[in-house]
């Protein structure tokens, strides 16, 4: 099912929660809504769902006007990050709701159910814990479950709300494989919320990236985070340096002189430059032209395959990170060594406000 989002807008007493919101979404594509707490990405989900109701505009599946249908008239499927299985019911009792709930006219025969509940043990990879209750199951088991109920009544979309926040950091990792995995073998269009960069670029084919109620960018993984629209973007997406500055004649410098960067491409005018850790270099004799960064080496920290280096530079408030790959960066630098470094990569964007 296509699906098409058009002027979204929802408000509460002294807040703006979604703020004219458009948004086109093809059958079978797997959106990733990515933003912090407040940035509008669950309450757009439940305008899809029909759990609210939008101040303004229209959702339409495929051709169809749904923004004032009711929940079961959209037959969406929900995954929420708390599982909301009935501890009650067995597995396949919970798969298996759904499909019981129907009106007598379109509710399957106890043996098509059957069938159907053993298919989606098997998709989920449960195949004998059917006569489980929720209460002997992990974590990572209850969402594989949740997620079966909600494919139980074969949805038009698929709605999940931050559904990995409730488990530890391995299982999120494994559950999220076995999801992209899942979806490309269902083809399923599915709604994913998280605040979770990682979780978005691993497990969508675009992420919608949101920001107070609009959305700030859509793109591929790829092109989110190697083509930031914005210096909010790139430091939401991955981890980033972010320096304040102006560009003439080509070259970005720092009112202080700290930094100088040869920016051919960039307008001329008040700029900012967004620098990536893994994408420095320690700068040699051999570099000639723009001084690169100057900065003063406050700590490090190391990591397993890496040490992240703290620099000072200049008048910038924060510290600057440069990802120090140990066989190829030389020698650690101390705390008070000055150092020179050169992007292998640089954007450039003009300032905001």
């Amino acid at each position: 099912m296509q699906l098409r989002l058009h002027r979204l807008g929802k408000r509460y007493p002294g807040a703006i929660a979604l703020d004219g919101v458009d948004l086109d979404i093809a059958s079978g594509e797997l959106i990733a809504l990515l933003g912090p707490s407040g940035s509008g990405k669950t309450t757009l989900l439940r305008i899809v769902g029909g759990l609210l109701s939008p101040d303004a505009g229209s959702v339409f599946f495929d051709q169809r006007d749904a923004t004032r249908l009711s929940l079961r008239e959209r037959n969406v499927g929900f995954v929420f990050q708390h599982y909301a299985l009935f501890r009650h019911m067995t597995v396949a009792e919970n798969i298996a709701f759904g499909l019981r709930c129907r009106p007598r006219a379109k509710r399957p025969t106890r043996a098509e159910i059957a069938k159907r509940v053993e298919e989606l043990l098997g998709l989920i990879q449960l195949p004998d814990l059917g006569g489980r209750y929720p209460d002997q199951l992990s974590g990572g088991q209850k969402q594989r479950v949740a997620l079966a109920r909600a494919l139980a009544i074969d949805p038009g979309v698929l709605l999940l709300d931050e559904p990995f926040g409730a488990l530890d950091a391995k299982v999120r990792v494994e559950l999220r494989r076995w999801l992209r995995k899942l979806h490309e073998r269902t083809g399923q269009t599915t709604l994913f919320v998280t605040h979770d960069q990682e979780e978005a670029l691993e497990l969508a084919d675009r992420v919608v990236v949101m920001r107070q109620g609009r959305i700030e960018q859509v793109g591929t993984p790829d092109e989110i985070y190697t083509s930031p629209a914005s210096a909010y973007v790139f430091g939401f997406v991955g981890r980033g340096n972010t320096l304040e500055g102006q560009v003439r004649d080509g070259v970005f410098s720092t009112a202080d002189g700290a930094v100088s960067l040869p920016a051919p491409d960039a307008a001329a005018g008040d700029a900012v430059a967004l620098l990536r850790p893994q994408e420095l270099r320690r700068a040699t004799a051999g570099d000639g032209g723009v001084d690169g960064i100057a900065g003063t080496v406050l700590a490090t920290r190391r990591r397993a395959d890496r040490t992240t280096v703290e620099l000072g530079v200049g008048a910038a408030a924060a510290p600057f990170e440069w990802d120090m790959v140990d066989a190829t960066d030389g020698p650690l630098p101390a705390p008070g060594d000055t150092l020179r470094l050169q992007p292998l990569r640089a954007r450039f964007l003009p300032r905001e406000g």
